[in-house]
């Protein structure tokens, strides 16, 4: 398998990673590499500018979904038939799951996978102060293995002088440099980076750009011979068919949604859902007036709804198709923005209908993993299930869990744990984000639940 990789960390949050990691995949695509690359946790944004960079899909390592034991066959996975690969990590270094000390950090992603690291810093405001910094970050963890330096929002040629003198007794090499450069920006929203689905033409510039401003600023040998020095990673690549240890049966047809609304969805619950034995059909539920034909389970995905709200609700024809569905008993899986589509109502706009809830923005940021178990049974879980999950919205649904809920979360403040979610039917809608690597049993239940329902005689009652 692949052996040539290398992790792109940072002293925190904003640093510039998803720049560096992007523009390191894409100059290395733009000499003839063969370049995989991955984002630790539960990011879906930043994947899909790896995915642009790299041509292939973007992928997450998140042993907090997933589990540390499912790094590295995650790994093996998604960079078969490569030669390169790129791991960007997530906040800063040390920085993962609270209160579970270095889950789901970059660091122990690192480990896991014996890579050299390149440590981005921002070098804005700092001249000699950055040795401090960086010996820090050098020293903290032994079993991290250090390899290199980036410095961004370097000033001038003086600054980077400055820079290196004092970098100079750690002996860790400077791989590049990146001065202040305003036009790589990438457009953010309120959870990160606008989704590359959301402006096509404009992200495949802004790659290009940022390939080239790494292809200039950065020691493209040095860093392949960092990437190439990682021991050999000897581990069975993760296998959805493998995984699944589930009966098959007739194939069935899962509706995904997809478009720029929906864009939040981890690769792997894809190919575990047709190695379980479903078709997949992509719909754009901003434009399409229907559901594909021969739909037997739907799953709409994360995204941002609230920014297509205006084309959503003009498409009357396709909400009150998704609403007959779900009338019908069919199984539907929503997460997230999924949920939002599902409810009578967005910011006052018209949504499908199918759930007795309504949805607004606020100013208020819910975020975090949360362990989770499973309210009652549903097409995706049975009851009590424990699933590890993540949130990460700025809306809020009222009421926050129906009659039936899909999950009791964990609640840290009180020590219990609070309902969230629905459950009615077929259908099962939900803010959690849940990574089926680690639970290969949801895919599977969904599509026989699929499967049972197919074999119902069309107007039959739920």
């Amino acid at each position: 398998m692949v052996t040539a990789r290398v992790v792109v960390a940072g002293t925190h949050s904003g640093v510039g990673k998803t720049s560096v990691a992007t523009g390191l995949a894409a100059a290395f695509a733009a000499r003839g590499r063969r370049v995989a690359a991955f984002k630790v946790g539960p990011d879906f944004i930043d994947p899909s500018y790896h995915a642009i960079a790299t041509g292939r899909p973007g992928r997450n390592l998140d042993p907090f979904l997933c589990g540390p034991e499912l790094v590295r066959p995650l790994f093996a996975h998604g960079a078969a038939g490569t030669d390169l690969a790129v791991v960007e990590g997530v906040m800063g270094m040390f920085d993962g799951a609270a209160g579970a000390g270095e889950l789901a950090s970059t660091a122990q992603v690192a480990k896991l996978l014996d890579a050299p690291v390149l440590l981005v810093v921002d070098a804005g405001g700092l001249s000699r102060s950055v040795a401090a910094v960086v010996h820090g970050y050098a020293t903290w963890d032994p079993g991290l293995r250090l390899a290199g330096l980036v410095l961004n929002r370097v000033a001038s040629d003086r600054h980077e002088q400055l820079l290196r003198d004092a970098l100079a007794p750690l002996g860790l090499p400077v791989v590049a440099v990146l001065r202040r450069r305003a036009a790589l920006a990438t457009p953010e929203r309120h959870l990160g980076l606008v989704p590359a689905a959301e402006r096509q033409a404009e992200a495949g510039r802004t790659v290009a750009a940022l390939g080239a401003a790494l292809a200039e600023a950065a020691d493209l040998d040095a860093i392949a011979a960092l990437a190439a020095a990682a021991p050999t990673l000897a581990t069975a690549p993760w296998d959805p068919a493998t995984a699944l240890a589930a009966p098959g049966g007739p194939p069935v047809r899962v509706a995904v949604a997809a478009g720029p609304a929906f864009t939040f969805v981890y690769q792997e619950n894809l190919e575990l859902l047709e190695a379980a034995g479903a078709e997949l059909a992509g719909f754009d539920p901003t434009a399409d007036p229907s559901l594909p034909d021969g739909t037997d389970a739907l799953y709409l995905g994360g995204g941002f709804p609230e920014t297509y709200g205006e084309a959503l609700a003009a498409n009357q024809p396709l909400r009150a198709a998704v609403r007959g569905f779900a009338a019908a008993g069919r199984p539907l899986v929503a997460e997230c923005g999924g949920l939002l589509y599902l409810g009578r109502s967005l910011d006052g706009r018209p949504m499908c209908g199918v759930l007795p809830a309504d949805a607004r923005m606020t100013g208020r940021l819910t975020l975090g993993y949360r362990h989770a178990r499973a309210a009652g049974p549903s097409v995706l879980a049975g009851q009590g299930q424990a699933v590890p999950g993540h949130e990460f919205h700025y809306s809020a649904v009222d009421p926050p869990a129906g009659p039936s809920p899909a999950w009791l979360l964990d609640d840290r403040r009180s020590g219990g744990s609070r309902p969230e979610g629905f459950v009615a039917g077929g259908v099962h809608a939900s803010y959690l984000h849940t990574h089926w690597a680690g639970q290969p049993a949801l895919p599977a239940r969904l599509v026989a639940a699929a499967r049972a329902r197919a074999a119902v005689p069309v107007g039959t009652a739920p």
